[in-house]
């Protein structure tokens, strides 16, 4: 009968050692007992002295004494952990705060040192990007807000006293282990765009995973964890949820819109790089022209090896007479057999072109082509 048994081996009646328990902080005792076997050879006391009539308030008052003194023993160990959490949390703050109010533009240009983390300097490029902003305001403000609120739980229950002390201590917990799993998750999402979307990296962004991985092992630590499976449940629950929104997040932002209709070409979907931007901009203006038929697999991969970016800055020539903007006179003036067609300093060249074939056709100056 866990407690109860416990306190009738110590000398306590069953009837009297039930009375305790119930007593003891609403039930909470048996749902964890750990904390209160220290004090059971004061209980069993207290069953022998407890006046009938006035159910032991003298007794009562000593063994509330010695219980929370008990609980502050207990507290002491995720008393330095609270610390640490905040400590993290305000680095966030910090971190994600600069690149806030660098996109609002009241800070100058984040630069990062390719020196200084491993070849990492691709913080302009990430910060930019299409996936570095949510319903119109930087990403960075939410996790300034998530960081805001970790900050919040962990500083708060320490300074307050007695009963609401108890209560937000043990729901912090719960708020910062069931945060930091979506932060953790999310983060993991952003490294994945990264990597694969972006394809540069950004110290600041991998800090920020670090701290909120960090803040997460932290708080599985410090919290007081009496059902373990139902902490499983709620943070299995929470990072589904917030993956499956975040992947379809990333996956739906920078895609461009497809237009639909009769002769209207496939939109291309890579990202520019640099040195595709600068070779497009030096194509044209060496009158370079590309000519193609929306429905040409070719002419499509074409533009895929250029970006979307890019290709906006070719001319291209829509030579099928149901095409978009179809110039079919200028095709066959131009005697076009094949697609694509590179026109380059008036000679035509059918088929596709590697872009280092067409930066030497030009004489490219620029950026290293991959």
């Amino acid at each position: 009968m866990g407690l109860v048994g416990e306190l009738v081996g110590t000398g306590a009646a069953d009837g009297e050692a039930v009375w305790l328990i119930r007593w003891l902080d609403g039930g909470r005792a048996q749902a964890n007992p750990s904390p209160y076997r220290e004090v059971l050879p004061a209980l069993a006391h207290a069953c022998h002295n407890r006046p009938s009539s006035a159910h032991g308030s003298v007794t009562s008052s000593r063994l509330s004494e010695r219980l929370a003194g008990q609980r502050r023993r207990g507290d002491s160990g995720s008393k330095w952990i609270r610390v640490a959490m905040a400590v993290l949390a305000t680095i966030g703050v910090i971190d994600t705060g600069s690149i806030t109010l660098k996109k609002w533009g009241l800070l100058g240009a984040l630069s990062c040192s390719s020196q200084s983390f491993f070849g990492c300097n691709g913080c302009e490029k990430v910060l930019s990007s299409a996936w570095g902003s949510l319903l119109g305001q930087p990403l960075s403000l939410f996790g300034f807000l998530a960081y805001a609120a970790m900050l919040l739980m962990a500083v708060l229950p320490p300074v307050l006293q007695g009963e609401a002390r108890q209560n937000l201590a043990e729901r912090s917990w719960w708020g910062m282990a069931l945060l930091s799993t979506g932060m953790t998750v999310f983060s993991a999402v952003l490294l994945g765009v990264m990597a694969f979307a972006i394809r540069d990296c950004c110290p600041f962004c991998i800090l920020s995973a670090v701290l909120s991985t960090s803040l997460l092992v932290l708080s599985l630590v410090g919290g007081d964890w009496p059902d373990r499976g139902q902490l499983v449940f709620r943070g299995v629950i929470t990072a589904l949820l917030v993956g499956v929104i975040g992947v379809g997040w990333a996956a739906s932002v920078g895609q461009p819109v497809a237009e639909t209709g009769k002769g209207v070409p496939m939109p291309v979907r890579s990202e520019s790089t640099p040195a595709a931007l600068a070779l497009a901009e030096q194509l044209t203006a060496k009158g370079a022209k590309m000519y193609t038929a929306y429905w040409c697999p070719h002419c499509h991969e074409q533009k895929e090896l250029f970006g979307r970016e890019a290709t906006t800055k070719l001319t291209v020539i829509e030579c099928a007479p149901d095409g978009r903007n179809s110039q079919k006179e200028l095709c066959d003036a131009k005697k076009i057999e094949g697609y694509p067609t590179w026109e380059i300093n008036g000679q035509l060249d059918s088929g596709m072109k590697p872009l280092a074939k067409l930066a030497q056709l030009i004489g490219y100056k620029g950026p290293a082509l991959n």
